[in-house]
């Protein structure tokens, strides 16, 4: 009876993926300062078998760097009487404030639309709007105009063919990540495909922070917004009185 309970134990576990991610990151940790300008990350890795190399279609990676997810108010804006109004309005339930998607092989080929939805890959799929759907009927458009506005502000990007396969077994992608970063956990995701399913997968996180002065300045406007406003009129106050002082310096001069 011991014996027939643990064969069904074992049939009813998971086989054990027979291709895994073994990743590296150039870096996992991301500091703003004053003078940053955006930042681009190495992701390499290769794939750990115990068997040769499955035959048929060919290995493709699939690489998505999500950003901090937050619920996000969309208002669409009409001409009316001559001026612009707001009409209308949603709430999409998450959005990423940053979204790359780096592939080695034309998305639409080497990811199919049931593992698209599935694994919320793709930028459409990875904006949650759940809620902008109930409440409106073209809540879908709203969460395209997400999608567009933050890709023409290069927030969002899908970069196909920029992940380079060798012997099926290594791979490595450059993720380059804008000046406008928004703090918080930069979630990874490595997906193994083949025939258009994903075989494996492996998930890892780069830390993006802010520190030294733009860390107090930060943390200041939160915890003490009133000590922090005063301080930026002090700031303001003095550096329009040396100016003032500086010109009147050089016109003496002159």
């Amino acid at each position: 009876m011991l014996r027939k309970l643990a064969l069904m134990i074992c049939c009813a576990l998971p086989a054990q993926a027979e291709e895994q991610v073994v990743l590296g990151l150039s870096q996992n940790r991301v500091a703003i300062t004053a003078n940053f300008d955006g930042s681009e990350i190495l992701v390499f890795g290769a794939v750990k078998r115990e068997d040769p190399i499955p035959e048929g279609d060919p290995l493709e990676v699939v690489i998505a760097v999500s950003g901090p997810k937050e619920p996000l108010t969309v208002r669409r804006k009409e001409r009316k009487y001559g001026i612009w109004v707001n009409t209308e309005s949603v709430t999409v339930d998450r959005a990423p404030s940053f979204y790359a998607v780096a592939t080695s092989g034309p998305f639409d080929q080497i990811v199919s639309e049931a593992e698209d939805i599935k694994h919320s890959i793709s930028i459409g799929n990875a904006i949650t709007s759940v809620s902008a759907r109930a409440q409106s009927a073209n809540g879908n458009d709203f969460a395209e105009a997400v999608a567009r506005i933050r890709t023409n502000n290069g927030l969002y990007s899908i970069r196909e063919n920029t992940v380079t396969v060798d012997q099926q077994t290594l791979f490595k992608a450059s993720i380059s990540m804008p000046a406008n970063l928004t703090e918080g956990d930069y979630i990874t995701r490595i997906f193994l495909m083949r025939d258009g399913k994903v075989i494996s997968t492996h998930e890892t996180q780069i830390d993006v922070r802010k520190v030294g002065l733009e860390r107090f300045l930060f943390n200041l406007s939160r915890q003490q917004p009133l000590i922090y406003g005063l301080l930026s009129l002090a700031i303001a106050i003095i550096a329009g009185w040396g100016a003032s002082a500086f010109f009147r310096y050089v016109r003496r001069g002159a």
